[in-house]
C-alpha cells in the first residue's frame, strides 16, 4: 500500500492540532482584528483566514502595573504582543535595572525565545494596566500557514532593532572616542 506523503502530512498535522491544548478562544471583534492586521508588524502579509487562525492561538494576559511579564535570565518559550497599555524593556547593570525601551500597542517582546537563545535576555515589566497576547512556541510551530510568516517577520523586527541599536552604539563609542581625544587644560 501506497501513502500519499500529502494525505500523511494532513493527518499529522490534525493529529498534532489535537494534542496541542487551545487556550480559550479571544473574542475579538472585527475592527480590533483590523486594527491588530495594521498595527502589528509580526503579522504582515497574513491573509484574513491565517491571521483569525493565529490569533485563537493566543492567551490573553492581563497585566497590573508594575507587573513583571518575565525576569532576565528565565526561561522562555512564547513571544508577547502588546494590545494595551504599555510596558519597559529592562536589563539588569550593576544589580540596578537599565531600561532599554518602552513598547506600546501592536509592538511585541519576548520573541527572541522562539529564533535562538531561550533564555530572556532582559525583563519587562507593565508601566501601567496593560495587556499581552501570549503566544507559545509549540502553538506557533504547530500552524505552518502562519508560522513561517511570523518567524520572517519576527527577523524583520530583530534586524530593524538590531540596526538601531548599532546606532546608540557607534553614538556611543563616538562620545567615548571625543573625550578621550580632547586636549586637557
Amino acid at each position: 500500500m501506497i501513502v500519499d506523503p500529502a494525505v500523511a502530512r494532513i493527518f499529522a498535522e490534525n493529529v498534532r492540532a489535537d494534542v496541542i491544548v487551545r487556550p480559550a478562544a479571544l473574542q475579538l471583534d472585527a475592527a480590533i482584528v483590523q486594527k491588530i492586521a495594521n498595527r502589528v508588524k509580526v503579522f504582515k502579509g497574513m491573509t484574513h483566514d491565517c491571521l483569525m487562525s493565529t490569533l485563537a492561538m493566543a492567551e490573553h494576559q492581563p497585566l497590573r502595573a508594575g507587573e513583571i511579564v518575565f525576569n532576565e535570565g528565565d526561561i522562555g518559550s512564547s513571544f508577547h504582543i502588546l494590545i494595551a497599555g504599555e510596558v519597559v524593556v529592562e536589563k539588569s547593570k550593576n544589580g540596578k535595572a537599565v531600561p532599554l525601551a518602552r513598547l506600546v500597542p501592536g509592538e511585541c517582546f519576548g520573541e527572541m525565545a522562539l529564533v535562538g537563545n531561550h533564555i530572556r535576555s532582559a525583563s519587562v515589566r507593565s508601566v501601567g494596566s496593560s495587556a499581552t497576547m501570549r503566544f507559545d512556541r509549540e502553538r506557533v510551530d504547530a500552524y505552518a500557514d502562519s508560522a513561517h510568516i511570523i518567524y520572517r517577520n519576527i527577523a524583520a523586527v530583530l534586524a530593524a532593532r538590531l540596526g538601531e541599536s548599532s546606532e546608540l552604539l557607534a553614538d556611543l563609542v563616538s562620545r567615548s572616542t571625543d573625550t578621550v581625544a580632547a586636549p586637557q587644560n
